[in-house]
């Protein structure tokens, strides 16, 4: 999300209008190269060689991720791109970099055009009902008090069919699926003894002028940081209230690496809300986009505004899942 935002700070999103053609295309390319970026480097800080966190946070790098976007159609072929010269040091993984990704293992496998079906949480994308899809595991809490603390959780990982631990009646946690063991599809990634895997995860706190400003989360697998790249927007760009931005229409992108299941990948596939117009739909489709219409675009988003100069607390919460917003 840090990385999308960055990629897109420079832009005019609230000129280029809410949902327009040009602003949905923005932050659909914006997210294709950092989750590129994602599948490629991201992994456990702790191991060596290191991701190249402070690489990839570098505003020049940004810039330079977003001067390769076309901006008339999508690219089905974007690549990571090589963060270590904004850090004055060499890519470790130069030679897998300029191979990626690795060629198609067979049916099934993240780059094969005919590979598995998608899946979220890891289970088949678009099978089962929505109530199926939001007890598949993943959860929110934002909570926040007079005294100035708060919290932003996203539990998750215990979904069926889950190993059981015992008789403890506590599910294992099923993330060590978003491991790879090829080490050419993503380097910092890749299985290990006593190793952590990358995860969706995106518990958020935005801070303004060094106090709390926003606490959000949503559970969704890989839509995540998506969902909350737009909620984000929606407030700081285009005035929206907490509820009304967690209500607001979203697009969703397939086209990296799934964190689930076989790692399958779906280039130009969006979901898009059936209130987005005819007229934005064909623009889209013109620019090469595979527009899927479902009726919620994203996980329930649950979200906490503080308005410091009040002394205030702005909730929200979307009728997306079983969530809701409680003060006292």
């Amino acid at each position: 999300m840090l990385q999308a935002l960055n990629i897109l700070e420079g832009m005019d999103l609230k000129g280029m209008g809410y949902n327009s053609a040009r602003y949905i295309h923005a932050i659909y390319q914006a997210m294709n190269m950092a989750f590129a970026d994602r599948d490629f480097y991201y992994g456990d800080t702790g191991y060596q060689p290191k991701p190249p966190g402070a690489g990839l946070l570098q505003k020049d790098y940004a810039r330079a991720r977003a001067e390769k976007i076309d901006w008339s159609k999508n690219d089905p072929n974007v690549k990571p791109g090589d963060p270590y010269p904004y850090m004055n040091a060499s890519n470790p993984y130069a030679d897998l970099l300029a191979k990626w990704p690795p060629p198609p293992k067979g049916k099934g496998t993240a780059s094969s055009p005919d590979s598995a079906e998608l899946r979220v949480d890891g289970l088949p994308f678009h099978s089962r009902s929505f109530d199926e899809e939001f007890h598949a595991g993943t959860t929110s809490v934002e909570s926040a008090d007079a005294e100035g603390w708060v919290v932003s959780v996203t539990p998750s990982g215990g979904w069926v069919p889950a190993v059981i631990a015992g008789k403890t009646g506590i599910g294992m946690s099923q993330r060590m699926q978003s491991f790879v063991v090829d080490k050419a599809e993503s380097p910092f990634n890749v299985l290990a003894p006593g190793k952590h895997p990358r995860v969706t995860l995106t518990p958020t706190l935005a801070l303004k002028d060094g106090k709390p400003y926003l606490c959000f989360s949503v559970q969704g697998g890989d839509s995540q940081d998506q969902n909350l790249l737009q909620f984000f927007l929606n407030v700081v760009e285009f005035g929206m209230t907490p509820q009304e931005a967690t209500e607001a229409a979203n697009i969703n992108s397939y086209q990296m690496h799934s964190s689930f299941g076989a790692h399958e990948s779906k280039p130009g596939v969006m979901e898009i809300h059936p209130s987005l117009p005819p007229y934005v739909r064909a623009e889209l489709v013109k620019m090469g986009y595979k527009l899927q219409v479902v009726a919620k675009t994203s996980g329930p988003i649950n979200a906490i505004m503080l308005d410091q100069a009040h002394g205030t607390m702005w909730g929200g919460s979307s009728d997306h899942g079983e969530d809701y917003g409680i003060g006292w």
